[in-house]
């Protein structure tokens, strides 16, 4: 999978083969995204930092860490295709904003 436009595509097909385009409203979405959001911070919510560098070395939490993100970006993923939103095209508009809002310290 090369491409956020392609992800978007595979995830349609997803839904469609199980019927489930009826339950992704933006409004939905948003909260399943802000649900998966809460489990990754679930995973390092107790940890100290050097906990965390350990875990991510050893392996187990790297693999959780990575399945949560998954889930939270194709949800967000999902959001933006369904609300018609160029999610890469919004991310660099957004940085472009902000590199105004905070400039760098000269």
């Amino acid at each position: 999978m090369d491409s956020v436009a392609r992800l978007g595509e595979r995830l349609q097909e997803f839904a469609a083969a199980r019927d489930w385009e009826q339950y992704h409203t933006p409004k939905n979405l948003a909260m399943a995204l802000s649900g998966e959001a809460g489990e990754l911070v679930a995973e390092l919510q107790w940890l100290s930092d050097d906990e965390t560098k350990a875990g991510l070395a050893e392996g187990p939490l790297k693999e959780r860490l990575a399945d949560e993100a998954a889930d939270v970006m194709l949800n967000l993923v999902r959001l933006t295709d369904m609300c018609g939103i160029d999610l890469i095209e919004a991310a660099n508009a957004k940085i472009e904003r902000n590199e105004t809002r905070f400039p760098p310290k000269t």
